[in-house]
């Protein structure tokens, strides 16, 4: 594989990771509530990678691990998340996913104001065009909700924006990408378990209505993927290129999930849904094809660490 394109494929296994995690999910939520889900699912994560980690015995990094960047993990997967499930008590499920078709474009926005990051204009219009597929996937009639769903997901939005931007600043200096999932996802935990005890003290219900193994297998399933593989795959991606090319690959996540519902859910997309499908494909992969066939042409740091320093491949 060439040098160039191993962040790009690092970026749709994220993407897919994603995509098909929330498909396992579904079953899993059914069953167990939001915040007890998320417990579970990060547990689950932090198992499997610490396993994972400790078999391949990686040499100890030279390069300790900024604070500020292992506990982005409060905010994303921890605020964002928390401030999601608000979200979804006052507005539709299909308005908040399309709220959060502008979560890439807001990172391109941030990238260029705080990393430096000189955006071309091919790479506005593609994320644009990509963002206009997403919505014809997604758009479902009777989308409602209140001003206060609408700005509390945004604020969601948000967090996931400014943790891409920050993880990019700090993350081209170091040399392994693991430690820095696990130190995450260790925050991540701990602000999901505090959350749960107060949601439980309020009175909300947390215990799960089905126990079953299929049950447990959805919810540590979609853990593993969600927030094990796919943090891993994308921190390692964007350890190599800019935040602006990196959030191109959010627009694959909702054709990765509807892929993933109709192989697993048995579910059918309407003829709209299959064009903004293959829209949104053409405008990533033109985005992605530029990185790897004129590095630079969109933006300078499409192929180097923020700080030039030098990266392994190692995850």
């Amino acid at each position: 594989m060439r040098q160039e394109a191993r962040p790009l494929v690092l970026l749709i296994l994220a993407a897919a990771c994603w995509g098909l995690g929330t498909v396992i999910s579904k079953r899993a939520v059914e069953a167990i509530p939001p915040i007890t889900l998320l417990v579970l699912q990060l547990a689950a994560s932090l198992v499997v990678l610490g396993l994972a980690l400790r078999r391949r015995a990686l040499p100890p990094s030279d390069r300790p691990i900024p604070p500020v960047l292992a506990r982005l993990g409060i905010l994303n997967p921890g605020i964002a998340y928390a401030l999601t499930l608000v979200g979804l008590t006052q507005i539709s499920a299909s308005l908040s996913v399309l709220l959060w078709t502008t979560e890439p474009l807001l990172i391109i926005v941030l990238a260029a104001m705080f990393l430096g990051e000189r955006i071309g204009p091919a790479v506005v219009s593609l994320s644009a065009v990509a963002a206009l597929g997403m919505v014809l996937v997604l758009y479902e009639p009777g989308l409602s909700g209140s001003l206060l769903g609408i700005a509390v997901t945004l604020i969601g939005v948000a967090c996931c924006a400014v943790y891409t931007v920050v993880s990019r600043r700090f993350i081209g200096d170091l040399d392994l990408t693991g430690p820095v999932v696990v130190a995450q996802q260790t925050y991540a935990l701990a602000f999901a378990a505090a959350a749960f005890v107060v949601v439980a003290v309020a009175g909300v219900p947390v215990g799960m209505s089905d126990t079953s193994p299929v049950v447990w297998a959805s919810a540590i399933g979609s853990g593993v993927l969600y927030y094990g593989a796919a943090y891993l795959a994308y921190l390692a991606a964007l350890r190599r290129l800019a935040a602006s090319i990196a959030a191109a690959s959010f627009y694959l996540i909702p054709v990765f999930g509807i892929a993933g519902g109709v192989l697993l859910l048995d579910e059918r997309l309407a003829s709209l849904q299959w064009i903004g499908a293959a829209i949104v494909l053409v405008a990533v992969a033109t985005i992605l094809r530029r990185t790897v066939t004129t590095p630079g042409a969109d933006t300078d740091l499409a192929r180097t660490a923020p700080l030039g320093a030098p990266v392994s491949d190692q995850p």
